[in-house]
């Protein structure tokens, strides 16, 4: 169980770097005529600029307190937080009929609880 944690944690992890890497330093005009970044045509700079770092500081909240075993309990109230973005995510893009998006966004919010569960109830790190 341990070993699936860890693998659904990077594979979160990967996601949140690559889309937090996007939405911090490609410019939102860019990201905008992209597949699926139409919401970024609704939303300002700094908005989108906010939520790019949110997720490069999920993609480190995933991975490393666990890592470096400093406070690896941030790892669950990490995913709980994507959690929380992910159902942000699925009602921006239900708003504006991505479907498909809501899908991929309710994949990664199942993998997120998964972690949140798994490392607080099934399998939590001990120091």
């Amino acid at each position: 169980m341990n070993l699936t944690l860890w693998i659904a944690a990077g594979l979160l992890a990967a996601v949140a770097l690559v889309g937090g890497t996007s939405k911090t330093f490609i410019p939102k005009e860019k990201l905008a005529a992209q597949h699926g970044g139409e919401w970024t045509g609704h939303a300002g700079v700094g908005f989108v600029t906010t939520l790019g770092i949110l997720e490069l500081l999920a993609a480190a909240g995933l991975i490393l307190p666990a890592v470096l075993d400093i406070a690896p309990v941030m790892v669950p109230v990490t995913a709980v937080c994507w959690v929380l973005l992910m159902i942000g995510a699925m009602i921006t893009h239900g708003r504006l009929g991505q479907f498909n998006l809501v899908m991929l966004n309710s994949v990664y919010l199942a993998i997120a609880g998964f972690v949140a569960w798994g490392r607080f109830a099934l399998e939590p790190f001990t120091s």
